[in-house]
C-alpha cells in the first residue's frame, strides 16, 4: 500500500457496520443447515439411513435457529417479512431471504419425514429441494459480505464465497459425526476432514487476493478468533483421524472442536471486517494503489499527470478537453 493514507483528521472514512452478534451466529447456523441438508440427501441415496436421519436433523435444528438470529439482529419480527415483499436478483439479501425461506419449508419437511415418517409424497419432492438450496444458502452471506464497501469484505470478493463454502461442509461433517455412530458416520468423517483440508487451500487463495489488507487478521479480535480456530482444526481434524471411526467419545469431541474452529473463522470474517472500516489506510492505501497501478481512474491525480506531460496519457489540450 501507499505510505501513511490519511483521511479528513484521521477519522474513518466509512461508517463501521452495525451488524451485532447475531450476525457472525447466523453466518455460522445458515452455512450448517445449508450443508447438512446436502449431506443428508446423499447418505440416503447411499442408503445410510441412520446418517441421513441425523443430518437432516441437524440442517432442521440449523435453520430453525437462524431466522431467529436474524429477527434479533434487526430488531422486529416484521423487517424480515418485509425483506420478502418482493424478489430482486441485484440483491443478496433479498435473495438470500427467499433461499432461507425456501430452504426452511423444504427442510422441515424432509426431516420430520426423516424422522416420523408423515408426508411421504411431499418428502420425495421436498429432499432434493432442500439438498440443492443448501448450497446458496451455504454461501450467500459471503456474496452479502462482498457486496459491501468494507475494505477486506470486498477485496475477498471472489474468494470468501468458497470459504464459506468449505468451512459449511466442515460444519455439517462435524455436526453430523457428534450425533451420528460411528459406523454409519464414516461418510461424515471424510466430508469433515476433506472440507478441512479444501478450506485452507481457499484460505490462503483469499489471503493472496486480498494482499495487503489481509494484516487486519493479524491482530485485534479477528487475530484471537483465527488463531482459536486454527487451534480447534488442527486439534479436531487430528483426534477425528486417530480415533473417530473407533470411539464415540472421541469423535463427539472432534466434531465439537471443528464446530468451535467454523464458528469462531466465522467471527473472525466479521471482527475482520469492522477493523479493516476504523483504519483509513485499509480504505484511502488500495484506492491510491489502484490508481497508481492505472487500474482505477483519479481525477485530480489524471490532471495533475496530464499537465505535467504525462506521455502515456497524450497531450494536455487532447485529454482535458476530453
Amino acid at each position: 500500500m501507499s505510505p501513511e493514507p490519511r483521511s479528513y483528521y484521521g477519522h474513518a472514512v466509512i461508517k463501521t457496520p452495525v451488524w451485532s452478534w447475531e450476525v457472525p451466529c447466523y453466518f455460522f447456523a445458515g452455512g450448517l443447515a445449508g450443508a447438512s441438508a446436502g449431506l443428508a440427501y446423499l447418505a440416503g441415496l447411499r442408503g445410510n439411513e441412520e446418517l441421513a436421519r441425523r443430518a437432516w436433523g441437524v440442517s432442521m435444528a440449523g435453520i430453525a435457529v437462524s431466522p431467529a438470529l436474524l429477527i434479533s439482529d434487526l430488531g422486529r419480527p416484521m423487517r424480515f417479512a418485509n425483506m420478502l415483499r418482493m424478489f430482486k436478483v441485484t440483491s443478496p439479501m433479498s435473495v438470500g431471504s427467499w433461499i432461507l425461506s425456501g430452504s426452511g419449508a423444504t427442510t422441515t419437511v424432509a426431516a420430520v419425514h426423516a424422522w416420523t415418517g408423515v408426508f411421504p409424497r411431499l418428502a420425495r419432492v421436498a429432499r432434493p429441494a432442500a439438498a440443492v438450496l443448501g448450497l446458496p444458502l451455504s454461501t450467500y452471506t459471503a456474496a452479502l459480505l462482498a457486496n459491501t464497501a468494507v475494505p477486506v469484505w470486498h477485496a475477498g470478493r471472489k474468494g470468501l464465497p468458497f470459504v464459506f463454502a468449505a468451512g459449511a461442509a466442515v460444519n455439517a461433517g462435524a455436526a453430523s459425526v457428534l450425533v451420528t455412530p460411528p459406523p454409519q458416520a464414516r461418510p461424515a468423517r471424510r466430508l469433515a476432514l476433506g472440507a478441512a483440508l479444501l478450506k485452507q487451500l481457499m484460505r490462503l487463495t483469499e489471503e493472496r487476493e486480498v494482499g495487503g489488507l489481509g494484516e487486519v487478521y493479524l491482530h485485534g479480535s479477528a487475530h484471537r478468533y483465527r488463531s482459536i480456530s486454527r487451534a480447534c482444526l488442527a486439534a479436531g481434524a487430528g483426534l477425528l483421524l486417530a480415533r473417530g471411526g473407533r470411539s464415540q467419545s472421541a469423535a463427539r469431541l472432534a466434531g465439537a472442536l471443528l464446530l468451535g474452529s467454523e464458528l469462531s473463522s466465522r467471527w473472525s470474517v466479521f471482527h475482520a471486517g469492522l477493523q479493516s472500516t476504523v483504519d483509513p489506510k485499509y480504505v484511502v492505501g488500495p484506492q491510491r494503489d489502484a490508481i497508481d497501478r492505472g487500474k482505477r481512474r483519479g481525477g485530480s491525480r489524471t490532471r495533475a499527470r496530464v499537465a505535467a506531460g504525462d506521455p502515456a496519457l497524450g497531450s494536455p489540450a487532447t485529454t482535458l478537453s476530453g
